[in-house]
């Protein structure tokens, strides 16, 4: 017998029994909204058969994270059926659920048109209609082997051969079937809220050695509002895409002929970078950092004795020869500032250390993975490493993030998501080492009383970390800065310093950026505002425009004085209507045009109209200058918040 047990209550059932039985008899009610439900802490199927023993059944919600991942992943599989009606030359690949969605890969002799989606979807619409049952069977693994041979499916052959398990599960809807582990919602009429969004091309397994296939995206909720809802956000984000924006803004670039992956900052966007550079040294600086600069190649025994060598080869450029020396592009900061650390004897009295620097770093990324400025192969990022004593490990950890919030909430991002990523697979270094440094990340995030979740195994290679996400305003998460402690670079490199009695000891390291780094924040940023900047951020701040020629000469005055308070100004003397000027400025996103006329002129004034419709009465100039002055300093300043990394 089964004894199975449901919101409180419990009762005993015969083998054979399913799970949808059992909430019959038990409790109606927690069918509701449920698309799936969890057996003593497993996701399974409404029509799963329960096993013997005990069974602690959970239903899962059609609004919750798993719910819309089950939902989501029927989804493509009622997707895929509908790409196989319609195209008898698809083959399947895979089809997972994602973030906000799902896409599924088909491998055609043509690729897909937008009048393909619109065939697709109405297909889709049909099937569900049709409210096929979503069955699970088991084959032994020949059986099925036979059986997408039969299909022509070579990819779920492969995938077979490479699970090398006696058995695999495979689903089947209508005449529809796929090779999957599940579960799924009970049947296709459960699907009500759908939208295919895109289709791209996507390497089979990612590497550009495979063939291309043809990849669908699309998206599911429990509701037709949620959708909709939804869509209305992925309108928004087209309009606040930072490549389209970049290009539009004159903000950066990339070439061919440099190669994917590598920046070119434009004038308005290095202006942009260079405040955040300059707000970034100085914060440092206050807070007792120590900023160094480092080469950007390096022989490559450094890596070997890093451990990137062997741990994160895949994502290191090749070696180039120098005098019959094999050096490489740096990945990685932490080795020379080690070095420098190591340059002169250090006592207790030094620590803890701190060098900190805007170090451009290069990774080999799949091309295929390179999105904008948020992915790229040569990045610099805010980078430090703080050399400390055992005693001082949770206050350091304490004030990285309390300075990582601070520097956030300095650029206008007042919403995280935090996570202590703990001890992956493949790692390297003593158990006692990571216990101890998972503990301290641990209390550290705790004594500030900020929310955070357990990131099981994803850890770096060398030490635990925490982990960081901003929200935009559309309320998506970034991974930006991080918090890592290190016990195995200081060994690897026999990194010490004297204590009280004069004996050696090795300090403990932390690596650490709080923007991550300057490309991908520098998107965000783009994202975050719509290109519309801060007017501390703004790459032009301030416009001077005149209405006639005759206005010409004081506005050069305008705008030298402008100019020599501090604020980034442009002047547009040429000989266009006044409205034509207003709206090129506002396209630029510049947040104030100061308009010049011959009443402004008489009186010594401007007109000042900010971004929007925003007017204002003429003012001095040193009105004007005091009104903005506030908005020229970043938030954290305004508030009077201090950057105390340990306050």
């Amino acid at each position: 017998m089964i004894r199975a047990r449901l919101a409180g209550k419990e009762g005993e059932y015969a083998q054979g029994t399913t799970v949808l039985d059992v909430i019959k008899d038990i409790d109606k009610a927690a069918l509701k909204n449920a698309v799936a439900v969890k057996v003593n802490g497993r996701a399974r199927g409404f029509k799963d058969v329960l096993e013997d023993g005990e069974a602690v059944i959970e239903p899962i919600g059609s609004d919750t994270k798993e719910g819309l991942e089950i939902l989501r992943h029927s989804a493509s599989h009622v997707m895929a059926q509908a790409v196989k009606s319609l195209r008898k030359d698809a083959r399947l690949a895979i089809g997972p659920a994602i973030e906000d969605g799902f896409y599924y890969d088909f491998d055609v002799d043509r690729p897909f048109t937008p009048e393909d989606l619109v065939a697709i979807e109405a297909g889709m619409k049909e099937i569900i209609k049709a409210d096929y049952p979503f069955v699970a069977e088991t084959f032994s693994s020949s059986d099925a082997l036979a059986l997408f041979e039969r299909m022509g499916e070579p990819y779920k052959k492969e995938i077979i051969e490479e699970l090398k398990a006696d058995e695999v599960c495979v689903y089947k809807q209508g005449d529809f079937i796929d090779l999957c582990r599940g579960p799924h919602v009970p049947s296709t009429g459960w699907i009500k809220a759908f939208k295919l969004t895109s289709f791209a091309g996507a390497y089979w397994r990612g590497s550009e050695k495979n063939r291309m296939l043809q990849r669908i995206y699309g998206t599911a909720f429990a509701s037709k509002q949620a959708l909709e809802a939804h869509l209305t956000r992925l309108e928004e984000a087209k309009k606040r895409d930072h490549r389209k924006l970049g290009r539009e803004l004159g903000l950066f670039s990339t070439s061919d002929d440099i190669g994917a992956g590598l920046t070119l900052w434009h004038p308005a966007g290095a202006t942009v970078r260079r405040v955040i550079e300059d707000f970034w040294k100085a914060e440092h600086v206050a807070n007792d950092y120590s900023l160094v600069y480092t080469p950007h190649i390096a022989q490559v025994g450094l890596w070997k004795t890093s451990g990137h060598w062997d741990f994160y080869r895949e994502n290191l450029f090749s070696p180039m020869d120098v005098e019959g020396q094999d050096y490489i592009v740096k990945p990685m900061n932490c080795p020379f500032h080690i070095e420098i650390y190591k340059s002169g004897l250090k006592s207790y009295r030094d620590l803890p250390i701190r060098y900190a620097e805007l170090g451009t770093v290069y990774r080999y990324e799949r091309s295929g993975a390179l999105h904008g400025l948020l992915r790229v192969r040569g990045f610099t990022q805010d980078d430090a490493h703080i050399f400390m004593t055992p005693a001082q490990l949770k206050d350091e950890i304490k004030g990285v993030l309390n300075f990582t919030l601070y520097i956030l909430k300095a650029f206008g991002f007042n919403e995280f998501d935090i996570y202590l990523s703990t001890r992956p697979d493949k790692y390297v270094g003593e158990l006692e080492n990571w216990a101890l440094a998972e503990d301290a990340l641990k209390k550290a995030l705790d004594s500030t009383g900020l929310a955070y979740a357990i990131d099981p195994g994803e850890g770096v290679f060398y030490g635990p970390k925490i982990d960081v996400k901003i929200k935009d305003m559309l309320g998506r998460a970034w991974q930006c800065s991080t918090i890592q402690v290190d016990f195995n670079l200081p060994e690897r490199f026999d990194v010490t310093y004297r204590d009280e009695t004069g004996a050696e000891k090795r300090p403990i390291m932390i690596h650490r950026a709080l923007m991550g780094s300057l490309e991908r924040f520098f998107g965000c940023l783009i994202e975050h505002y719509a290109g519309a900047f801060p007017l501390w951020l703004a790459p032009v701040q301030a416009i001077v425009m005149t209405v006639t020629d005759r206005n010409n000469a004081y506005a050069e005055k305008v705008r030298a004085r402008l100019k020599q308070s501090g604020i980034r100004v442009e002047l547009d003397m040429r000989n266009e209507k006044l409205g034509f000027k207003i709206r090129e400025a506002q396209l630029r996103k510049i947040p104030y045009q100061l308009v010049i006329g011959d009443a402004e002129e008489k009186d010594g004034k401007a007109a000042p109209r900010a971004m929007g419709s925003k007017t204002f009465e003429p003012m001095t100039i040193d009105e004007f200058l005091s009104r903005v002055k506030d908005e020229n300093r970043p938030l954290v300043a305004r508030e009077g918040l201090q950057g105390n990394t340990l306050s």
